[in-house]
């Protein structure tokens, strides 16, 4: 949806009209999408930190497997006393970084495939 949607509020002594810009529409069809299917919804503003088990819940790995990419700088943190904070944002860029790069090689998988006819053929 690209166009924002008017919502009418109303309770029993008032309506009040509220309108929700098309990202947050998008979002909220997103939310409820994944509510429907059964699945849990948390909601993390970019600027918040994370701590190292929020942050490896998020990218779906082990808290072990984060602090190597900690070690690495593969993500940016920050220490505060002996805990390792991150920032949502850097999560984020991490995660769409790693999923463009595991696109490219299941494009390049396929192209293979077709090039040596192994039943992928091109639609």
């Amino acid at each position: 949806m690209d166009r924002p949607l008017k919502l009418r509020l109303r309770d029993s002594e008032q309506e009040q009209p509220i309108d929700l810009p098309a990202g947050a529409v998008d979002l909220l069809m997103h939310v409820l999408e994944a509510m429907a299917a059964g699945q849990g919804v948390t909601l993390i503003p970019e600027s918040a930190e994370l701590t190292t088990v929020q942050a490896a819940d998020v990218l779906n790995v082990s808290r072990p497997f984060l602090i190597k990419l900690l070690d690495q700088k593969a993500i940016p943190h920050r220490k505060v006393g002996k805990h390792r904070r991150i920032r949502m944002e850097d999560v984020m860029a991490y995660k769409n970084a790693i999923d463009r790069e595991r696109e490219q090689v299941l494009d390049q998988l396929t192209r293979d495939a077709q090039v040596h006819d192994m039943g992928y053929g091109a639609r």
